[in-house]
């Protein structure tokens, strides 16, 4: 078998264990909350709340269009993919999970502006001006992985076809050649070091500055250095599993399947499923607005239910 195979099955069977579309529904719904109350809002149109709304986008992205397949596979056994499409989902997966890390980069960066540097906030948050940290993030990512990608593409597979995943990442297709494969772990691990752990560094070291200048300050400092820290928990955790999924893949004793399956998905789901938490329900005029709305709906229920009552009382 070669690099020109036409499809690669993917078992999905040991992986309705872990939960995954529970994870799917609380991302769809929580996000999409999120989204809606940011964009209704017009008094959350800043800086801040738009990337907030477009972190709740990309988390958005994974769930609709990558559980849709997984659940078709499992209800009508289809578990094949051509090596084009699998391709394809590799690119698009691996960038959403680039996306998901440099967001939280532009979100540090908008706090450290909005702590340290409060009177040029604005300015420097304004479109012209901030698509300068943005492009050449976005450049960064889409080499980088479009590369990653490319290079699988060209690979040999005289073994098996078959993948024990359930969608294609990059470390489990190139598991599956013949041949060299260190160029492909060498870029693998380059993307790994050049936008994961680099964005965790940027994160931290903004951090860092963000501490040292609002520990003077009383409660309000407090307050964001409390809301800092929570970020860094989050993003810490999100950077570990990240690793542990890639080196699992490395690991000379090797890991079970399903371990590294739980792995790979914590690290897009995790991040999906906690992100509304931490960027929004926790941030005080977000939380207010969906209990506004939360109430709205109960209210608007209530009298639903009071003028169908009435209509049935006046039939009798």
């Amino acid at each position: 078998m070669n690099s020109s195979v036409s499809t690669f099955p993917i078992t999905f069977t040991i992986y309705s264990s872990l939960g995954l579309y529970n994870f799917a529904l609380v991302i769809l719904s929580a996000n999409s909350l999120l989204l809606y109350i940011v964009i209704s809002e017009r008094s959350l149109h800043s800086p801040m709340y738009i990337l907030i709304a477009g972190m709740a986008s990309v988390d958005l992205s994974f769930p609709l269009v990558c559980i849709p397949s997984m659940l078709l596979g499992l209800l009508f056994d289809w578990r094949g993919i051509s090596l084009g499409g699998c391709l394809v989902q590799m690119e698009f997966i691996h960038f959403v999970g680039a996306f998901q890390s440099t967001f939280l980069v532009w979100m540090a960066l908008d706090r450290y502006f909005a702590i340290c540097t409060p009177l040029y906030y604005h300015e420097r948050m304004a479109i012209p001006r901030f698509l300068k940290f943005v492009i050449p993030f976005l450049i960064r990512n889409f080499l980088l992985n479009t590369l990653m990608v490319s290079l699988a593409g060209t690979l040999s597979f005289c073994a098996s076809n078959v993948m024990n995943h359930c969608f294609c990442e990059h470390m489990a297709l190139v598991e599956l050649a013949c041949g060299s494969t260190a160029i492909n772990n060498l870029v693998g691990l380059l993307t790994a070091a050049f936008i994961p752990v680099a964005d965790f560094l940027l994160i931290t070291v903004s951090y860092i500055i963000i501490f040292s200048s609002v520990l003077s300050s009383g409660k309000t400092g407090v307050k964001a250095l409390h809301t800092c820290v929570t970020h860094i928990v989050v993003i810490s955790v999100s950077l570990t599993v990240a690793l542990t999924a890639y080196l699992s893949y490395r690991s000379k004793n090797g890991f079970p399947a399903v371990v590294r399956v739980f792995f790979s998905i914590m690290y897009l789901l995790f991040p999906s499923c906690f992100n509304p938490i931490i960027y929004g329900m926790r941030t005080t005029e977000i939380r207010q607005h969906i209990l506004k709305t939360l109430m709205c709906c109960e209210t608007v229920k209530t009298q639903r239910c009071k003028r169908l009552s009435g209509k049935q009382k006046m039939s009798f």
